[in-house]
């Protein structure tokens, strides 16, 4: 199994812009307006969309997105309220965006005719590999630290991550081949990008994760040096002991036992702007709710 075991990139978090409580409520309220309004439409495996995803040693089940918390980097301790940047983290060895090769040659999935779609469980490009597991969509919601939050329509969100297994498409032995759960979506007029993926394994020395690059645009996102920001979100703890004491999951209860939020290389020194909220179970699969501030 794959380690993202990469030295983890300077958090870079710059500056908050404060909101009053009114302005937040506001804010919290609309965006649950929107999931409230969406989630009928949202179809996971025949299923309604309900909910959103779980790791390692998070907890139970909770939102960090758009609320106060605190975060650390080179050792000083920053607390914030309404939306913050969120840090910068490594893209592993696996980010398929142009930027390293596998097997001989340059792994790029954004240049493939395909790629900018919602579901991303299908290989693309003439790959035909299925990625099978627990239903999960993620939402992302794009915002503007320098302008009190504003969603951010246009923009483009780059998103991948391992399958049931913990391989990566393109990377790992036996999905060389594939380029499944890998896709790139614009954001709408409410800042959003809507994936329609599976619920990732847990590999051996990660909690589990899913990695996103940020970009201007769908026509800018076709390398890795046009990116605006890398990051990855994770997940508290409920919905992945659900999820990994089903079948297909391979060693990922093990290993998600063996690791928690505050001993991974990634997320131990602060999470609260990458922890997503998470509703649904495995029975109607789940939703994953991030918000995502970057300072344009």
């Amino acid at each position: 199994m794959p380690h993202d075991h990469d030295p983890k990139h300077d958090h870079d978090l710059g500056l908050a812009h404060d909101l009053s409580r009114l302005q937040q409520q506001a804010v919290e309220r609309r965006a649950a307006l929107r999931w409230l309004m969406g989630a009928g439409a949202l179809s996971l495996g025949g299923a309604g969309a309900m909910a959103l995803a779980g790791c390692g040693g998070g907890g139970s089940s909770s939102s960090a997105s758009g609320s106060s918390g605190s975060s650390s980097s080179g050792g000083t301790t920053t607390t914030t309220t309404g939306c913050s940047v969120i840090p910068s983290e490594t893209d592993g060895p696996f980010p398929g965006d142009g930027s390293n090769s596998a097997n001989g040659s340059v792994a790029n999935v954004l240049a493939l005719s395909g790629v900018v779609r919602s579901d991303i469980r299908s290989s693309i490009a003439g790959a035909s590999g299925i990625a099978s597991g627990v239903p999960l969509q993620v939402i992302i919601e794009l915002v503007n630290t320098n302008a009190s939050c504003a969603d951010l329509s246009g923009y483009a969100v780059y998103l991948w991550h391992c399958d049931a297994q913990g391989r990566y498409s393109m990377y790992s032995s036996g999905v060389t081949g594939e380029n499944y759960l890998r896709g790139v979506q614009a954001t709408g007029t409410d800042g959003t990008a809507v994936f329609q993926t599976i619920y990732p394994g847990c590999y051996a020395g990660r909690v589990p994760h899913i990695h996103f690059e940020v970009y201007r645009s769908t026509t800018t996102a076709t390398n890795w040096s046009n990116k605006l920001r890398t990051s990855q979100l994770c997940f508290p703890s409920d919905a992945n002991t659900a999820v990994y004491a089903t079948s297909g999951y391979g060693s990922s209860a093990a290993n998600n036992n063996a690791i928690s939020l505050s001993s991974d290389g990634i997320f131990s020194d602060g999470y609260s702007t990458q922890l997503t909220t998470v509703t649904g179970s495995v029975a109607a699969g789940y939703v994953a709710t991030l918000r995502v501030g970057i300072s344009v």
